[in-house]
């Protein structure tokens, strides 16, 4: 074929680029700007997680520890009958969501449940109770499953897990092709597993698409419907993945040449540009763009994945077309350049690899306290050994009669291969999995970052939270109730703090009457330790009684 009959076929690859450059300026054209922020987590509540206020709120105020959004139909508070109490739309500002309640619900125990997604695409569900006047029996919400669906959360994983091979099988022999493949060797077995690389790539997409609407609104793998689809494709997730739609579809038509034969240099940078631009919608819908720095952690999630495309899809093409097909000449000139690019892929994965676990684990301790952190200690586990078999195979193309016996590394290109594909699927659920540095923060509920008791005595029980319990400034609530928990109307209230362990006498809190049953008050604990609060409360002109509680400052 001459030159002159590959340029129509040049002009209309380009053609075919600049289309599928316009759908994914569509994509981005069409999609909603919205806030990036992190996975997120309940940090707070009002009322709080079983706590018992004397009378029923106006609302129940939700605090992330990043911005949220809606997830239709899937906020909920049931009261002690198993009627619905919550009125109306909820109302989403930033980290905070407030849920419209009925005030006049009567007295018992509230159910509140929740499932709304960060910014990282997760959903994030719980539910907690709270009582009005007396603790009673909690109610049951029959009306809606918060809970995710283990098939689906399991085909996530799997269409994740596709997503990545598919994008080695088409990096490997889009490279090789263009860079190391001789001209006397038929491009037809390499071209086949690019494309396959491809289809499955593509597939694994829009199966991912698919399956975020389940994921997210906790329903099965046919529960789709048009709201929940529209949602998704709306959302920084689904613009990612529109986008990465549109560049696989633009680079395609300049594949098609490059797998016939030699491009030339134009082609093959917009080629270049079309595959960086394609990587960075990984990190864009996942917990890089939503991490403390996402500028950094989306580059550098691009990276890392770049570096092992590049790595194992190269060792793919090796061991499966070039050991077996070229002959010794050749492979004398193949085998130094692949060792060098392997040797750059895997500076690249391990820089970009500690970035990453500095930035998502955040804490020593949060490496064996958490998930995300025992499935970073694997993989490290797993890529020191594929570094040790990698060293082994440098060693062996470096020999000189390695051209001439290349199975001693076929086999150790194939023990890399097999290690990494383990490697891919742990890779698969991490990106599923909370970041260290959020679940190790995880404050939600009484016992971190919050302290409730209930004291009792002769005349009263005494409700009492402390929040956050930390050193620092402090908030005190204190709630009154009879014996038989009724609210019980105090004429007098006070309060002190004392650390006798670091020579802190008792300090006074001073203390509001936001009701005749409940004072608010704030205090400042300046060091860690077992404090003494001692609390005084007069229900007459006569009776009085003092309770006291240990509380442990962090």
């Amino acid at each position: 074929m001459t030159v002159a009959d590959l340029r129509p076929r040049r002009r209309l690859a380009r053609v075919g680029v600049l289309a599928g450059l316009l759908v994914t300026l569509l994509g981005l054209l069409l999609a909603p700007a919205t806030p990036a922020s992190a996975h997120a987590v309940l940090v707070s509540s009002s009322p709080s997680a079983s706590a018992v206020v004397p009378s029923a709120p106006g609302a129940v105020v939700l605090t992330f520890s990043e911005p949220v959004r809606k997830v239709p139909g899937k906020i909920r508070v049931i009261a002690p009958d198993g009627a619905r109490a919550d009125r109306g739309e909820p109302s989403f500002s930033g980290t905070v969501v407030t849920v419209p309640v009925d005030p006049s619900a009567g007295r018992g125990t509230y159910l509140v449940s929740y499932r709304v997604i960060s910014a990282d695409s997760h959903p994030v569900s719980g539910a907690f109770t709270y009582s009005v006047g007396a603790p009673s029996t909690p109610p049951a919400d029959t009306g809606t499953d918060n809970r995710a669906d283990p098939v689906v959360e399991n085909a996530v994983k799997v269409a994740k897990y596709l997503g990545y091979a598919g994008l080695l099988l088409l990096v490997g022999p889009a490279l090789v092709l263009g860079a190391l493949w001789p001209r006397r060797l038929s491009r037809r077995g390499p071209a086949r597993l690019a494309w396959a690389g491809l289809g499955v790539l593509a597939f694994a997409t829009v199966a991912e698409l698919w399956l975020q609407v389940p994921y997210t609104a906790g329903g099965g793998l046919l529960d789709i419907g048009g709201t929940g689809l529209g949602a998704v494709l709306g959302s920084p997730y689904g613009t990612a993945h529109l986008v990465r739609l549109g560049l696989l579809a633009a680079a395609a038509f300049l594949l098609r040449p490059l797998f016939a034969g030699p491009v030339g240099r134009t082609d093959a940078v917009i080629l270049a540009i079309l595959g960086g631009a394609a990587l960075v919608t990984w990190p864009l819908a996942g917990h890089p763009a939503a991490s403390p720095a996402p500028a950094v952690s989306v580059v550098v999630d691009a990276v890392h994945l770049g570096a092992m495309a590049v790595w194992l899809g190269g060792l793919v093409m090796l061991g499966g077309f070039l050991l077996r097909r070229a002959d010794e000449r050749e492979l004398t000139a193949i085998l130094p350049v692949w060792s060098r690019w392997a040797a750059l892929a895997v500076a690249a994965l391990l820089l970009a690899g500690t970035v990453q676990a500095l930035i998502e684990v955040a804490t020593p301790a949060a490496l064996v306290e958490t998930t995300y952190g025992r499935l970073v200690l694997a993989k490290i586990g797993l890529f020191a050994l594929v570094l040790a078999v990698a060293a082994y195979s440098r060693a062996l193309t470096r020999r000189a009669d390695t051209a001439r016996q290349p199975r001693a590394v076929r086999r150790a290109v194939w023990v890399e291969v097999a290690i990494t594909a383990v490697v891919l699927g742990v890779t698969a659920t991490l990106v599923q999995t909370t970041p260290a540095r959020t679940a190790a923060s995880d404050v939600a509920g009484p016992g971190a970052g919050y302290f409730t008791a209930t004291l009792s005595s002769p005349l009263y029980s005494l409700q009492v939270e402390l929040d956050p319990a930390e050193r620092g400034n402090n908030t005190v609530h204190l709630y009154a109730y009879t014996k038989d928990n009724r609210p019980q109307p105090v004429v007098e209230w006070k309060a002190t703090a004392a650390l006798p362990s670091a020579g802190i006498e008792p300090i006074e809190i001073p203390l509001l009457a936001l009701t005749d049953t409940h004072a608010y008050g704030d205090v400042n604990l300046p060091a860690a330790g077992d404090w003494q609060l001692r609390f005084t409360v007069r229900t007459s002109d006569i009776d009085q009684a003092t309770v006291s509680a240990t509380v442990p400052i962090r």
